[in-house]
């Protein structure tokens, strides 16, 4: 070895794992931590601010409104990223979203809104996010070089965003009013499209412009039917997957859906609506704890495991209902929180790893649209069944389902039997990701 080839050994520094914070990734980043804290606020919002109004049958419209149209339009939209990219498709979805919620904050301003103004600006924004979440993750590997270490960095802005945007949606809506909360979060989407124009992506990253020949307009259609015929048959085979889904509608309809029309109402009543808001945001708490629990604990039988945390999620509803006061509320909703998303870590591990690549997005798509259904479902009968008994027993009724769904999962072997798979790529799987609405 010469003197300069020793020289150079000793000088060139060890391959080092590449940088995470690169300009389009700290663009990614910011895009999605504002936004993710605008998507935090508005729950709490809609609750806050047309609960007064319209009470809770119009809390659960709206919200209702809002996720029926996602559901309706989200196998779509994960086609429509497909063939126009999906950051073009983030950024105009991120520009309907500040038209909608600008035209609700001069509404709210100017005075208390018609309902037909909230519907309609609720079906719009759903529209928007069926058209915006399905890029989301395929955008990372696009602007990062290490999509796994990009995952667990957002998964954090995601928890941190569910901690401070409920407590500061409840806290401004005390003291400045809601038309304050809608232009906040206008001003989050117009800075998340912002900084998703300015990244570039390399030309190999870029979408593919359409076929050019004369019957590329007559195959689009049947080429999207064939995808999603496609998706659904290998959804359909997955028993494990579409008994959790059957399950999981249960749930939306009677736990989930129903939850913040309720909670907010009864929390709202008794502590008032910065209390609410702050035991929103301890939900977030929660999720932080259990999605660092899922990072440590790699159990063999991943469903299994969530059921058994999905079983302390039952606190949350109950603690809700029997009006307990403000530090057992807080802790419920941390227990509730970590429960979910340890369950949500598992469920989206299972998903990815036992689901072929060339067909993960369209059965993710199947999933995503059937949880959420029940949710919306939900969110629109909360009102109505108040006429049939009192919030804190509908809230009952939701710690009742789920005890007895968790029953259902483990009594179902596919469910409970369901092992970890193990890794066929060396080590490289994506990290874990999947249906947070989650």
């Amino acid at each position: 070895m010469t003197t300069t080839q020793t020289r150079t050994a000793q000088t060139d520094p060890p391959t080092a794992r590449p940088p995470l914070w690169d300009r389009r990734f700290s663009l990614y980043f910011t895009s999605r931590a504002v936004s993710l804290v605008g998507d935090a606020m508005m729950p709490v919002a809609t609750a806050l601010a047309v609960g007064p109004l319209y009470g809770i049958s119009g809390v659960g419209l709206v919200l209702g409104i809002w996720t029926g149209t996602f559901v309706l339009l989200v196998l779509f939209g994960g086609v429509f990223a497909d063939r126009l990219g999906a950051r073009r498709m983030m950024v105009g979805a991120d520009l309907v979203r500040v038209l909608t919620q600008g035209v609700l904050a001069a509404a709210f301003f100017a005075g208390p809104p018609p309902f037909w103004l909230l519907v309609t600006m609720a079906a719009l924004a759903g529209a928007a996010v069926a058209m915006f979440l399905p890029g989301v993750n395929g955008m990372v590997p696009l602007v990062a070089r290490e999509p796994q270490r990009a995952n667990a960095t957002l998964k954090v802005a995601d928890a941190l965003a569910h901690l401070v945007g409920p407590a500061l949606a409840g806290l401004l809506i005390t003291l400045t009013g809601a038309g304050t909360v809608y232009a906040i979060d206008a001003g989050t989407f117009l800075l998340s499209a912002l900084c998703l124009a300015l990244i570039r992506l390399a030309p190999a990253d870029a979408p593919t412009d359409t076929p050019a020949d004369a019957n590329s307009a007559a195959h689009t259609g049947s080429s999207l039917r064939r995808d999603l015929r496609q998706g659904w048959q290998e959804f359909r085979a997955r028993t494990w997957m579409w008994a959790v889904i059957l399950i999981w509608v249960v749930f939306g309809v009677l736990l989930f859906g129903p939850l913040v029309p309720l909670s907010s109402a009864l929390i709202g009543a008794r502590l008032g609506p910065n209390a609410y808001g702050l035991v929103v945001s301890f939900l977030g708490v929660g999720t932080v704890l259990g999605g660092l629990l899922a990072l440590r604990l790699r159990p063999a039988r991943p469903l299994a495991a969530g059921t058994v945390a999905m079983v302390l999620f039952t606190v949350l509803p109950l603690c809700v209902a029997l009006g307990a006061g403000l530090p057992v509320l807080l802790a419920g909703h941390v227990l509730g929180g970590g429960a979910l998303a340890f369950w949500s870590v598992m469920w989206a591990t299972s998903v990815q790893t036992h689901t072929p690549p060339a067909v993960l997005n369209r059965v993710s798509a199947y999933e995503l649209a059937g949880s959420v259904s029940g949710i919306a479902l939900g969110q629109m009968l909360a009102g109505p069944a108040t006429t049939l008994a009192s919030p804190g027993r509908l809230l009952l009724v939701s710690a009742g389902t789920c005890l007895a769904g968790c029953a259902a999962l483990f009594a179902t072997p596919a469910i409970r039997t369901l092992r970890r798979a193990a890794p066929t790529d060396g080590g490289k799987s994506g990290a874990p990701g999947g249906p947070d609405g989650e």
